[in-house]
C-alpha cells in the first residue's frame, strides 16, 4: 500500500508560524484531513483524520489502483474502497472536488472513474475524513458541520465500523449492507453480503450469491436472539432502531481507545475483531457461522438444532421427522411434521426455553402488546404456529406471532442465550410434554370443567366483541391505532387469519380455496366518500372507480370494483392476500377492504399525485416531471419490483406493471399498485404457464402474449416499456413515427442503433436532464425489452445498472415489438377489454383510452 503523507504543507505551516502568521493556522490545520476544490488528492498523497487514526489515499492490488480508507498505524487494514468495481489502471489519477461539487475520481484523461453522484446546489464543497473513519462531503463553512451531502458510511464495503449503520434510512432511501471482497487481493464486490431484512421482525442475513447461509435472529432488546455472545463489554454497546423513518443496527465504543470492526471476508465468514495494541495484532472476538447449527435451516421446518445433542437435529415435542430415513442419516433439511393436527379449539402451547427465534421475515409484530394478549391472539388465530415476546428487557413486552412453518430454530444450553418461545400444539401432544406447557394451558383445561354456564358466557362475549369490532374496524385500520409503522401489519387483518395464507394458497392459478375476507362497515365508507359522489372521484378504469374519502381526519382512497369489472372475486381476494403481506416504501399500502351488499372495495393510503400516466401523458402537466423526478420514479419502481422478485418472502410476479399502476405521493415518490393479477412463485420456480393471459396491450412480453409463459422476465419486459415511456413521455401503444409506423420500442431501437438515442427524451423535461443518465436509462429500457427472455437482465442487475455510472452494460439486442396499425378505441370508454386466441392461449388485454 502506498501512503506517502502530505508533508510540504506542514513545512510551510511551520515556517509561517515562525514568521508570526498565526491567523493561517485554521486554514492549514483543516487541510490535513480535507480535500478542497483547490487541493485535490493525487496518488503520492494522503489525508489523515485529526486524531491520526484513519488515512485516505490511493493503494494498489495487483496492477490496479484504488482509493480507500485504512487504519493509519495498523498495516494492511482497508476499511472502505471508493472505486472497488472500477479500478484505475495506472498511477496518474486524482481524487478531487468536481465542478458540480461532487467528489470525483478521475483518470489521467480526466474521465470520471467514480463519483459521489449527488444532486448539489453549490460547488463550494469540501471532503473531510472524520475521526470515525467516515469520509463526508459538505458545504464549506456550513453553520451545521454535520449537514452532509454525502458520506462513505452510507456506502459501506466489507467493514462495519463503530457508528456506521447497517440498514435502511428513509431520508436517503438507502438500505446499507456489507459486501465481501472478491479475494484478499481483489477488493471488487464478492459473493457474500450481510444485509438487514426489513420484513416482519427485522434480522440480518449472510448470503452467498443471494442464497442465505446464516441468520442472526431478530433483535430482542438486548441482542440478536441468535448471537448470545453479543453482550456489552469493554465499553462496546449495541444499538438497534426500528421506526417509521429508519431501521438499522450499529455499535459504539465509549470513552475507550479500543479499536473494533465487523468484517465480511471473501470466504463467507462474519468476523468481529478487536485490536490488541500491546501485541500489535487483531484479536478475533467473534465469528459466524461457527458451527453446524449456525447453518441456515440446518434442521428444516420445526426442527431444533442443538450442538449439545448428537445428532444435532431433533424434533420438537409433538413432531416427528418428515423423512425418517434421511433423519437417521443425519440429513435434517426436510425437518419435522406434526403428529396431530391442530383443531383451533383445544390447542395449547409448549414453552421452549433459551431459543433462537424462528425465521422472522413474515410474522406479525406489535411492540405494545402484552404477552398475555399475544397468547390470546395466537390462540384465536387458527393459522398461528407460535408466539414470543418482541423485547425481553424489563421482564419482557411486545408480541411476535408466526403463522407459517417455524424455520431455523436453535436451542442454547446457557441461560443468557436465546429467549422463551411458545409453540402451539394439539392438546393430545401437549399432554405428552411432561408439564412443559405454560400455566395458561393448565388454566384452560381446568376451565373446561366449569360447565356450560361459562361456555355460554364466553360465547355471548365473543358475539358482542365481533359486533363491536365489525363496526369499528375501518376506523381502527385507517387512524393507525393498530398500525405501528411500515414494518408491522394491522391487527384487524391478523385477527382474520385468511389474509395471511400459507404457501399452498398460491400453488396454482386455479386454486379454489375459499377466503373469508375481513368485512368492513360499508356505512363508514359511504359517509367517508360522500356517498361515492362525483366530486370525490379520483379516477376510473376497467375495474371501476377510485374515490377519495376522509376518516377521522385522514384521507383514504377507496377502490370500488364495478359489478361488470374484469377483476372478479378471485382477483379481489388475490390482491388482498398479497398486498396485505407486502411492506415496501415503493408499494402502495392497503388499509382495509369491504365485501358487503354486493360491493367489493379496497381501501388504500391516499396518493396525492395519483397515477403516473395522469401526469406523464398529459401535455399540460408533464412539465411537473423534470428529469430528476423521472429518474427517481424509474429507480423507485425498480426497487419495488426487485422487492417483489427477490427480497420479499415469496417471489411475486406482478403481470400488469404499467404507468397507470404506478402511483405518486406528495413528493412524487412511486408506489406500485394493483396486485389483482399478480402471481406468487415458490421455491426454485422460475416460470409458469397460463391459458388465460391477462394484461395491458403494449406492456406484455412476447412469450407471455403468445404462449402464456410468465416469469420475472415478463415483468422486466413491462418495466422496460415503462422506462422508455417515462423517458420519452410517449405511450408504447398507439405511438407511430410518421415514416416507418413503428411503435415506441421500435422507434427507440432505431434511434439507438443510429446513435441518436438522446433524441427520444421528452422535451418537457427542460434543461434539467443529465445526458449520461438519460442514455443509461434508455439502454436499460432496451435491455429489458429484448425479444428473448433469457437475454433480459434480472431486477438486481437493473437496479445496479441504474445506480452506478461505472457499471458496464451490454449492448441491447432486437426488442420484442410489433409493427401495425393503431387500434380503434371508443372514446366514450376509458378502458376496454379485447380477447383473442393465439397458440391455444386466451389473451385478454386492457386497452387504455386515456
Amino acid at each position: 500500500m502506498k501512503n506517502t503523507s502530505i508533508t510540504m504543507r506542514l513545512h510551510c505551516y511551520i515556517v509561517l508560524c515562525f514568521l508570526g502568521s498565526h491567523s493561517l493556522f485554521p486554514i492549514f490545520a483543516a487541510a490535513f484531513d480535507t480535500i478542497t476544490a483547490t487541493q485535490p488528492l493525487t496518488q503520492d498523497q494522503t489525508i489523515v483524520s485529526s486524531d491520526q487514526r484513519f488515512e485516505l489515499g490511493f493503494f494498489t492490488r495487483g496492477n490496479s489502483w484504488y482509493v480507500g480508507i485504512w487504519y493509519k498505524n495498523i498495516p494492511d487494514t482497508v476499511v472502505w474502497v471508493a472505486n472497488r468495481d472500477n479500478p484505475l489502471k495506472d498511477s496518474s489519477g486524482a481524487f478531487r472536488i468536481g465542478d458540480d461539487g461532487n467528489l470525483v475520481l478521475a483518470d489521467s484523461s480526466s474521465n470520471s472513474i467514480w463519483s459521489s453522484n449527488q444532486s448539489t446546489t453549490t460547488s463550494n464543497t469540501i471532503a473531510q475524513l472524520l475521526d470515525s473513519g467516515n469520509l463526508v462531503l459538505r458545504v464549506e463553512n456550513d453553520v451545521n458541520p454535520e449537514n452532509y451531502i454525502w458520506q462513505s458510511f452510507d456506502h459501506p464495503t466489507d467493514t462495519l465500523l463503530p457508528g456506521m449503520k447497517l440498514g435502511w434510512d428513509s431520508k436517503t432511501g438507502l438500505n446499507r449492507y456489507l459486501t465481501s471482497w472478491k479475494s484478499n487481493d481483489n477488493p471488487s464486490s464478492g459473493d457474500y453480503t450481510f444485509k438487514l431484512d426489513l420484513d416482519g421482525f427485522p434480522e440480518v442475513f449472510l448470503s452467498n450469491k443471494q442464497k442465505r447461509t446464516y441468520r442472526s435472529g431478530p433483535w430482542n432488546g438486548i441482542r440478536f436472539s441468535g448471537v448470545p455472545e453479543m453482550t456489552p463489554i469493554y465499553n462496546i454497546t449495541f444499538d438497534f432502531v426500528m421506526s417509521k423513518n429508519a431501521v438499522y443496527y450499529s455499535f459504539e465504543i465509549h470513552d475507550s481507545p479500543l479499536i473494533s470492526r465487523l468484517l465480511v471476508n471473501h470466504s463467507g465468514l462474519l468476523q468481529r475483531y478487536t485490536w490488541i495494541d500491546d501485541d500489535k495484532q487483531w484479536n478475533l472476538f467473534w465469528y459466524a457461522p461457527k458451527d453446524q447449527c449456525d447453518i441456515y435451516k440446518e434442521c428444516g421446518p420445526y426442527g431444533i438444532c442443538d450442538t449439545n445433542s448428537s445428532p444435532v437435529c431433533k424434533c420438537m415435542t409433538g413432531f416427528e421427522p418428515k423423512n425418517a430415513q434421511a433423519w437417521e442419516l443425519r440429513y435434517g433439511l426436510d425437518g419435522c411434521t406434526r403428529k396431530s393436527k391442530l383443531n383451533c379449539n383445544d390447542d395449547g402451547f409448549l414453552t421452549m426455553r433459551h431459543m433462537k427465534l424462528p425465521d422472522s421475515s413474515n410474522p406479525f409484530l406489535d411492540e405494545g402488546m402484552s404477552l398475555a394478549d399475544c397468547e390470546r391472539m395466537c390462540r384465536t388465530n387458527c393459522s398461528c404456529t407460535a408466539y414470543a415476546n418482541a423485547n425481553i428487557t424489563g421482564g419482557g413486552f411486545g408480541c411476535v406471532i408466526w403463522t407459517t412453518d417455524l424455520l431455523d430454530i436453535r436451542q442454547y444450553a446457557m441461560a443468557e442465550g436465546g429467549q422463551d418461545l411458545y409453540v402451539k400444539l394439539a392438546a393430545s401432544d401437549l399432554g405428552k410434554s411432561n408439564g412443559s406447557g405454560n400455566s395458561s394451558n393448565k388454566t384452560k383445561r381446568n376451565a373446561m370443567v366449569a360447565g356450560i354456564t361459562v361456555g355460554i358466557c364466553v360465547l355471548l362475549f365473543g358475539l358482542a366483541s365481533c359486533f363491536i369490532w365489525k363496526r369499528r374496524s375501518l376506523q381502527r385500520a385507517v387512524n393507525g391505532r393498530h398500525m405501528k409503522g411500515p414494518l408491522q401489519r394491522s391487527k384487524d387483518f391478523l385477527h382474520n387469519e385468511s389474509v395471511i395464507p400459507s404457501r399452498r394458497d398460491y400453488s396454482s392459478e386455479g386454486t379454489t380455496e375459499e377466503l373469508e375476507l375481513p368485512l368492513l362497515d360499508i356505512g363508514t365508507i359511504v359517509m367517508a366518500t360522500n356517498n361515492f359522489s362525483d366530486a370525490n372521484k379520483l379516477g376510473e378504469g376497467g375495474f371501476g372507480c377510485v374515490y377519495m374519502g376522509m376518516v377521522e381526519g385522514q384521507i383514504i382512497a377507496v377502490k370500488r370494483l364495478s359489478r361488470n369489472s374484469g377483476q372478479g372475486i378471485e382477483e379481489f381476494k388475490n390482491e388482498v392476500r398479497l398486498i396485505a403481506r407486502l411492506q415496501h416504501r415503493n408499494l402502495v399500502r392497503l388499509l382495509g377492504c369491504c365485501i358487503e351488499m354486493e360491493e367489493k372495495m379496497l381501501i388504500y393510503e391516499y396518493m396525492e399525485n395519483r397515477s403516473l400516466d395522469s401526469i406523464l401523458f398529459n401535455k399540460e402537466r408533464s412539465s411537473l416531471l423534470n428529469w430528476q423526478r423521472r429518474f427517481n420514479i424509474i429507480n423507485g419502481t425498480a426497487r419495488g419490483l426487485l422487492y417483489l422478485h427477490q427480497d420479499s418472502r415469496f417471489r411475486i410476479i406482478h403481470r400488469d406493471l404499467k404507468a397507470s399502476n404506478i402511483l405518486l405521493d406528495a413528493e412524487m415518490n412511486p408506489k406500485i399498485s394493483d396486485f389483482g393479477m399478480a402471481r406468487i412463485f415458490g421455491g426454485d420456480q422460475t416460470e409458469a404457464n397460463t391459458k388465460r393471459v391477462v394484461g395491458t396491450y403494449g406492456y406484455m412480453s412476447p412469450e407471455y402474449a403468445m404462449d402464456g409463459i410468465f416469469s420475472v422476465k415478463s415483468d422486466i419486459f413491462s418495466f422496460g416499456v415503462l422506462v422508455l415511456e417515462i423517458v420519452s413521455g410517449m405511450k408504447n401503444r398507439g405511438f407511430y413515427s410518421t415514416n416507418n409506423h413503428l411503435n415506441l420500442l421500435g422507434y427507440a431501437w432505431r434511434l439507438w442503433k443510429e446513435g441518436k438515442g438522446i433524441e427520444i427524451i421528452d422535451s418537457s423535461t427542460g434543461a434539467s436532464c443529465s445526458p449520461c443518465e438519460v442514455l443509461r436509462c434508455i439502454q436499460v429500457g432496451l435491455l429489458c425489452v429484448q425479444e428473448r427472455a433469457e437475454d433480459r437482465p434480472t431486477m438486481s442487475t437493473v437496479v445496479l445498472m441504474l445506480s452506478s455510472e461505472t457499471t458496464s452494460m451490454p449492448q441491447p439486442k432486437h426488442p420484442g415489438f410489433c409493427i401495425g396499425r393503431p387500434i380503434e378505441t371508443d372514446s366514450s370508454s376509458s378502458k376496454q377489454h379485447e380477447s383473442c386466441t393465439v397458440n391455444q392461449v386466451t389473451v385478454t388485454t386492457m386497452i387504455d383510452g386515456r
